[in-house]
């Protein structure tokens, strides 16, 4: 069978995205170079021009993704959270975001083929300027007290490995004396 057939039955002849039913065409999702039913999907002429033109996106139509943001094809989901991402400025996206989970390959997935504008990039910064990468190290410039687990990090502790968070540029996180704590980066130095 191939593989417009297996996705005209998935989708139930319908794009897997607004749920248009005239002039359905396969649309590999990226970057995958594998043209398998998993990686594909079903879309209209429309979304897909939206899809691949960010310039002639109309933020009204893609109030679909209300709907098929749910869907257990992660192939959806993936173009799903990257049309919400680019639209995110317009507020309902950021509130549809903010509900959707994936598992941490398939979010990986979707990051890795976003087209992510530079101004939407959260970069994470030292004290100093210095850009903080996920696995850096870094030494506190400043005792802090760390609310919940009743102690203080004291000024010169070494925090190694940090993870980013992901939607707040002041923010890290790293072991501190065992506990896992989110850190401001106002308070760090990158070593």
């Amino acid at each position: 069978m191939n593989i417009q057939k297996e996705l005209l039955e998935r989708s139930n002849n319908q794009c897997e995205l607004c749920g248009n039913s005239q002039n359905l065409t396969v649309y590999l999702v990226p970057p995958t170079k594998n043209e398998t039913v998993e990686d594909s999907i079903l879309v209209c002429d429309t979304c897909k021009t939206q899809i691949e033109n960010a310039e002639q996106t109309d933020a009204n139509h893609w109030r679909c993704l209300n709907d098929s943001m749910w869907s257990e094809i992660n192939a959806v989901k993936v173009v799903a959270w990257r049309m919400l991402n680019r639209l995110r400025k317009e507020g309902w996206p950021q509130d549809l975001l903010d509900m959707m989970y994936m598992e941490d390959d398939i979010l990986a997935w979707a990051k890795a083929g976003a087209d992510v504008a530079e101004e939407d990039k959260v970069i994470h910064k030292d004290s100093n300027g210095a850009v903080l990468q996920a696995g850096d190290s870094v030494v506190l410039i400043k005792d802090l007290n760390v609310k919940g687990a009743n102690f203080t990090a004291k000024r010169g502790t070494a925090v190694r490995n940090i993870s980013l968070v992901h939607d707040n540029a002041e923010q890290i996180e790293g072991k501190v004396e065992g506990q896992q704590i989110v850190i401001l980066t106002q308070f760090v130095k990158k070593s």
